[in-house]
């Protein structure tokens, strides 16, 4: 089974350090988690912090295959192969994830200006959608987490879109 892990384009080192941590890697593998794909951006991840953009590094660490890369044109691919996906709490990737009904554990990123990334976890926790966690408790959150009882998010619906933009544009 896969986990991916996305930090989105920004720094995050206490998540991607995380990860690596013995306690995380123990917890994914009691889980029968057997490879772990991390989308590292800008962070330092300890001694593998010479990854050239385009490049990845590949390890075994107490049975987890892991893959270390900084940057991909698409995250896609990623999302649709994983079995669960640990990811910063930003909203796009958020929302990419939700939609393909994959489990989703998010872990806010508290150095980023008026922690919006809280709030909008915090509220989609609350909605059932995906579990919430920070860095320090990642290993135990995936220790009790059972994806199987998130809410199932909802397709786009264009039309409510659409009657929110035409109202606030004045066309309805």
């Amino acid at each position: 089974m896969r986990v991916f892990v996305t930090v989105g384009s920004t720094k995050f080192d206490s998540l991607v350090q995380a990860v690596l941590s013995p306690e995380v890697i123990g917890s994914l593998r009691n889980k029968q988690y057997t490879e772990l794909v991390i989308q590292c951006g800008n962070s330092e991840s300890g001694s593998e912090t010479n990854i050239q953009a385009g490049t990845e590094t590949r390890f075994t660490t107490d049975g987890v295959n892991i893959v270390l890369w900084r940057f991909k044109p698409s995250l896609n691919d990623e999302f649709t192969t994983a079995d669960l996906i640990i990811s910063h709490a930003g909203s796009g990737t958020i929302l990419d994830v939700l939609r393909t009904g994959k489990p989703l554990i998010v872990v806010p990123n508290p150095t980023l200006l008026d922690n919006h990334q809280e709030e909008l976890a915090s509220v989609l926790y609350g909605q059932g959608y995906l579990q919430y966690s920070t860095a320090t408790n990642l290993a135990q959150t995936i220790t009790a987490f059972d994806g199987r009882k998130l809410t199932k998010f909802p397709p786009f619906d264009g039309a409510a879109f659409r009657a929110v933009v035409d109202q606030e544009m004045g066309f309805s």
